[in-house]
């Protein structure tokens, strides 16, 4: 696999996810397309958009978020390992991040009907005068 121009930390971060889902550079197609949007001259004159097929899974990606054709081309892959994986029923990180906000606000929820709930006053142990 190709190093893309990215840290070292994410292209070892990208092979590792990529083993993981079970997602090889053989089963991928890739073509390279011309961008729309914003990015001027270059990015008219460049193709700089990615476009990937997993053979296997018929699954699609095209990446023209940036500029440069490497960046895409690191962004599509990751995209593809995220799709394969939910694919195949495997926890992505889209599911990690929506159950940590699930945990964040039943935590808030308790502290805030701690905080504002009346406490309840018992009258067997009140004696009255």
């Amino acid at each position: 696999m190709t190093n893309f121009a990215v840290s070292e930390e994410k292209n070892r971060w990208l092979r590792e996810r990529m083993a993981a889902v079970g997602l090889r550079e053989e089963d991928m197609e890739e073509r390279f397309v011309r961008s729309s949007g914003a990015g001027g001259q270059h990015v008219n004159k460049t193709a700089t958009c990615i476009w990937l097929r997993h053979r296997p899974t018929g699954l699609e990606v095209k990446c023209m978020a940036e500029r440069s054709q490497s960046l895409n081309r690191f962004l599509a892959r990751r995209e593809m390992a995220e799709k394969l994986a939910a694919f195949n029923g495997l926890p992505t990180t889209k599911d990690d991040k929506a159950d940590k906000l699930r945990r964040q606000k039943a935590r808030r929820k308790r502290k805030a009907t701690t905080k504002y709930t009346k406490p309840e006053i018992d009258k067997d142990s009140q004696e009255s005068p």
